[in-house]
C-alpha cells in the first residue's frame, strides 16, 4: 500500500488535483496521501494546508456524495448515512447533507422506484410474496421502514 516517497511539495501538487477533480472525504485522500510514501507527520500538515485552501471540505463532500447517489442510484437516507459513516464523515456533516435532498423529491422518487418494481413482480401470483419483495426491495435501496410500509400496505 504504502509506495516510495515521493517528497512532501509533488505529493502536495498531486493530491491537489486529486482533490480538485472531485470532492473527497478526509479518510480517503489520507489514504491517498499514505500511498505516496509520506509519513504521519507530513500526512496531517498536507491535510491541514488542502483544508485551509478550501481543496477538501467534509460538509462539500458529504452534501455533494449524498445528492449524487440519491439523483443517480436512487439510494435512501438509511444507505447513504451508513455510506457517509463508513467513510467516517462527521454526524453534524451527514444530517447537513439528508437536509439537502428534497422531501417532495424523495418520496416522488421512493413511489416510482414502487412502482417499477411491482412491474417487475407482475407474474408473482401470491399477494403476500409479492408485497415482501417490494418491501426487501425498497428497504435494500435504503428507504426508512416508516416510509416504505405504507407504500407496500396500499397494494
Amino acid at each position: 500500500m504504502f509506495g516510495q516517497n515521493i517528497g512532501t511539495e509533488k505529493a502536495l501538487q498531486k493530491i491537489k488535483q486529486y482533490c480538485a477533480y472531485q470532492e473527497r472525504s478526509h479518510t480517503e485522500t489520507k489514504e491517498k496521501l499514505y500511498s505516496f510514501g509520506l509519513r504521519q507527520q507530513e500526512v496531517e500538515q498536507l491535510l491541514a494546508q488542502l483544508i485551509e485552501e478550501n481543496y477538501l471540505n467534509e460538509e462539500r463532500f458529504a452534501i455533494a456524495f449524498a445528492g449524487g447517489k440519491f439523483r443517480m442510484k436512487q439510494w435512501g437516507k438509511v444507505k447513504i448515512r451508513y455510506e457517509l459513516r463508513q467513510r467516517k464523515v462527521s454526524e453534524y456533516c451527514i444530517k447537513a447533507a439528508l437536509k439537502e435532498i428534497s422531501q417532495d423529491d424523495y418520496e416522488a422518487c421512493l413511489h416510482k422506484l414502487a412502482k417499477a418494481k411491482l412491474l417487475t413482480l407482475k407474474g408473482e401470483r401470491n399477494l403476500f410474496t409479492r408485497k415482501a419483495k417490494l418491501q426487501a426491495y425498497l428497504l435494500q435501496k435504503g428507504f426508512e421502514a416508516s416510509l416504505v410500509s405504507p407504500i407496500v400496505q396500499e397494494i
